[in-house]
């Protein structure tokens, strides 16, 4: 296949940041994507509707392709109540992000504890409002079974609360996709370099901090599974880039940052990698349709992206004023390019 149109792609996992750094990279998004799911975890936290509206207008004024949707969530803390519930679904808002204390890039203000009556009540009035429930689930044990450990917690609340579509967010160990098959309410989002990396590519000749991110990569038998999820385009898998942009300042400190930039070409890549496995008819679902269902998006902002074979290169770095950026893959030629 010499060329491919994909129809209305979305990003359901995706960091923007704010300010300086929102305008320098929004267009890398909304140039591919149709809409994406924003996450809340700001320097401010995006915590009540009128935080979410706001930060809508700076993403929405900040792109220079304004048919795009931003799908923004609410960040869940132990002060969120039933009145700001209404107020957000009254507003359009859908999908409430939980973040354990601590676990992530601006997770303080999240859950020390997940299962308590308050949040437990919280999950209840939003079950009941038809909210979907995005989780970034990690415990504080051992990095490599954080995950793991967490997937009771996912079992508890998908069995109290049957109605409530719970999102396990950029699924990285193969132990969690028996979720799937094992709750009809649980799905799950995957990201790229969940499904072509490991920690090798983080350690495994020399220290990368660029390819940190939260959860950490994993083994190759993680990375196999998922990507077979993937390609295959499980109905109840989406893709998420949680593309995560950091200053190259915070990726090399002592305490480097956790996040991987890869918004810059994310099509042409997505297509490079379903080619190798001859699934490219399957790119579709994994990057649009599923999504939709899921999530029960019925209205976009329509765009038809196509991509064609011819080689383009990923930008080495993204300059801003303070620093850089570095994107995944950076330098490299691809295969594909957007036309």
């Amino acid at each position: 296949m010499e060329e491919i149109t994909l129809l209305n792609p979305l990003d359901m996992h995706l960091h923007l940041r704010e300010g300086e750094m929102l305008k320098n990279i929004i267009d890398f998004t909304t140039s591919q994507f149709s809409g994406a799911v924003v996450m809340p975890n700001l320097s401010t936290p995006i915590t009540t509707t009128q935080l979410a509206m706001e930060y809508k207008e700076e993403i929405q004024s900040s792109a220079k392709d304004k048919d795009f949707m931003p799908l923004i969530a609410i960040y869940i803390t132990d002060a969120l109540n039933e009145e700001e519930l209404k107020t957000a679904k009254n507003n359009g808002i859908k999908i409430l992000k939980l973040y354990p204390k601590g676990a992530t890039t601006n997770s303080d203000n999240g859950l020390a504890e997940i299962l308590t009556p308050q949040t437990l009540k919280i999950f209840e009035i939003a079950q009941d409002l038809g909210f979907m429930l995005s989780i970034h689930g990690e415990t504080g044990g051992f990095s490599m079974e954080r995950e793991y450990e967490f997937g009771p917690i996912f079992a508890a609340i998908a069995k109290d609360f049957p109605k409530l579509k719970i999102i396990i967010e950029h699924m990285s160990d193969h132990r969690s996709i028996a979720l799937l098959e094992d709750y009809e309410n649980i799905y799950a989002t995957l990201t790229l370099h969940h499904i072509t990396m490991t920690l090798d590519d983080v350690l495994g000749a020399g220290l990368k901090p660029h390819h940190f991110c939260k959860p950490i990569l994993k083994t190759p038998k993680d990375r196999d599974m998922l990507l077979a999820l993937a390609l295959n385009a499980h109905p109840k898998v989406s893709f998420g880039s949680d593309s995560a942009p950091h200053l190259e300042k915070n990726k090399l400190k002592d305490n480097g940052a956790a996040g991987i930039f890869s918004a810059p070409n994310m099509l042409a890549m997505l297509c490079e990698l379903f080619e190798k496995h001859d699934k490219l008819h399957n790119l579709q679902a994994f990057i649009s349709d599923n999504a939709k269902t899921n999530y029960n998006i019925s209205k976009l902002p329509k765009k038809a992206v196509k991509l064609h074979k011819k080689h383009t290169a990923i930008p080495s770095q993204i300059r801003l004023i303070q620093n850089n950026i570095i994107p995944l893959n950076g330098g490299r030629l691809l295969q594909w390019s957007q036309a």
